[in-house]
């Protein structure tokens, strides 16, 4: 992997690039009022983006001449789909996010269910349903080393929620089917700000859990 990346970027600025290995290259870019981020996967030949959020010139841009297959929305929510029909109209790519979400985004061409896997230059992403933040959101693992968490998850905490019983899913969700399947040195990478390791959120989990927000 990439040793000088540091997953720091602005919007505006130059797309922050690594090398997830295996010939898969992952390219970060921060897009929009709300510093939304936005990741693209690119590997034999095939390009995925993760939030089409927002800037689509920028996201066209990056995608560039290689085109592109497949964009996941990972949650309802407006800013991490601002660009989104015009990135499908442009590309012809498939629009993939979970059923309990997908009526709230303008154009989704394909349903996704906790286990679904998602294929991008034969490499896979197993979609994670993380509920809490939103009913749909998800969670997208690669290879068990890398986490595209959307609003689920953040450097300190999880996304927002508004019911105490929202809490407690997202809570739970996080803690069986994140956490306690992977490690320490897992990265994960979020739909705002900086990116941060499970290792270094775990010893926080009860005051999560406790602060009940």
């Amino acid at each position: 992997m990439s040793a000088d990346y540091t997953g720091d970027v602005t919007a505006g600025g130059p797309a922050a690039v690594r090398d997830l290995g295996g010939g898969l290259t992952l390219r970060k870019v921060s897009v929009g009022p709300m510093d939304n981020n936005a990741y693209l996967l690119s590997a034999g030949g095939e390009q995925l983006l993760i939030d089409a959020a927002n800037d689509a010139g920028t996201l066209l841009d990056l995608i560039g001449a290689g085109g592109l297959r497949t964009v996941v929305t990972t949650h309802r929510h407006g800013d991490h789909w601002q660009a989104l029909a015009e990135v499908v109209q442009a590309t012809g790519a498939q629009s993939l996010a979970h059923a309990d979400d997908a009526a709230e985004i303008p154009v989704v061409t394909r349903a996704l269910h906790d286990g679904d896997m998602i294929d991008v230059g034969g490499h896979t992403l197993e979609v994670i349903h993380v509920a809490g933040h939103t009913p749909g959101s998800i969670v997208l693992a690669c290879r068990g080393a890398h986490l595209f968490t959307g609003d689920s998850l953040f450097p300190g905490g999880h996304g927002r929620t508004t019911r105490p019983e929202d809490h407690r899913r997202i809570m739970t969700d996080l803690v069986d089917k994140v956490f306690s399947r992977f490690g320490d040195d897992t990265w994960f990478y979020p739909g705002h700000g900086k990116d941060s390791t499970l290792g270094a959120e775990r010893p926080h989990l009860d005051q999560w859990w406790a602060r009940g927000w």
